[in-house]
């Protein structure tokens, strides 16, 4: 198939990309910034994430598209303006995509629509894909995200949503975050460390996202979480035992509260997280189970 990844840059869109290539797929990326040679027949266009008449030129012909973009919601404390920009990133690019796709006299056949598990807000009790829309700020910018590619439907395309939880990867993200702290010796709990992280590795996350784009008969929403999300504590505790690290320091709420404002909600507040449709679709996770998928991640840890 040929497949366009719109936002392709990143730490999951680069991994897709190398996903999809040893498949036999072809892939074209389109980001902001400029592109640059590759070895391994990767195409990248640049686009500024508005410009509808030139999205439609890069979609024709092409059989799936994986919309990524969006400004990434922990790289600064959230200021009025950093919210601003965080949800226009992701609504500015539905809309100039349903545009684009409207356009095309031959349209592609799927469209995967990233969204995120904090669409559920924050709370007790297990949520899979049928749990209502929660009422925070996340969940909103999560819910508008998904929505501004409701006119899509309207064209016949597959439509599906992916909601993604924390995803693990030695490249980056947030498992280099709770890795600094363990390997100071200075690892433990954060907040109350009950708190669950709905987790997935990066393997798995590019290749459900590779069976969703594959399989004609998935459509509507998927979590993209392993089955088995673990408390902040059991995380700590089980990263550090992979380490060989203790296991002693409590972070306290109110340092983070402090150091992050409302963007502490990402680590202090979370979501239990069940992925029930893509299990029912017969996805096969290499890493259900935490220690493994920590274990694959740092084979050499002393």
């Amino acid at each position: 198939m040929r497949v366009v990844i719109i936002g392709g840059k990143g730490l999951i869109g680069g991994a897709l990309s190398k996903e999809l290539i040893a498949h036999g797929h072809q892939v074209t990326i389109l980001s902001r910034g400029e592109g640059k040679d590759r070895a391994d027949s990767v195409v990248q266009q640049r686009w500024d994430g508005k410009d509808s008449a030139q999205l439609a030129v890069f979609l024709e012909g092409q059989d799936a598209v994986v919309n990524l973009a969006g400004e990434s919601i922990g790289k600064s404390r959230w200021t009025s303006e950093r919210k601003q920009l965080i949800r226009n990133s992701r609504i500015q690019v539905g809309k100039s995509l349903v545009d684009a796709i409207t356009s095309l006299p031959v349209k592609p056949q799927v469209l995967i629509q990233a969204s995120a598990i904090g669409y559920y807000g924050t709370g007790s009790g297990s949520c899979d894909e049928n749990t209502p829309q929660g009422n925070d700020w996340l969940a909103n910018v999560c819910a508008d995200w998904e929505n501004s590619l409701s006119g899509v439907r309207d064209t016949g395309i597959r439509l599906v949503t992916i909601r993604s939880g924390v995803v693990l990867a030695r490249e980056g993200g947030v498992l280099a975050q709770l890795e600094l702290p363990v390997r100071l010796f200075v690892g433990g709990p954060i907040g109350s460390g009950k708190q669950w992280i709905s987790w997935i590795t990066l393997t798995d996350e590019v290749r459900a996202i590779r069976f969703l784009i594959e399989r004609n008969d998935c459509k509507g929403t998927f979590n993209l979480t392993a089955p088995d999300p673990v408390s902040n504590r059991k995380m700590g505790k089980t990263l550090a035992k992979v380490l060989h690290r203790p296991f002693w320091f409590p972070l306290p709420a109110f340092a983070l509260r402090l150091l992050l404002g409302e963007m502490s909600t990402l680590v202090l507040d979370g979501q239990e997280v069940l992925p029930v449709g893509l299990l029912k679709a017969g996805f096969k996770f290499e890493f259900s189970n935490l220690e493994p998928a920590l274990r694959d991640l740092y084979p050499k840890a002393p």
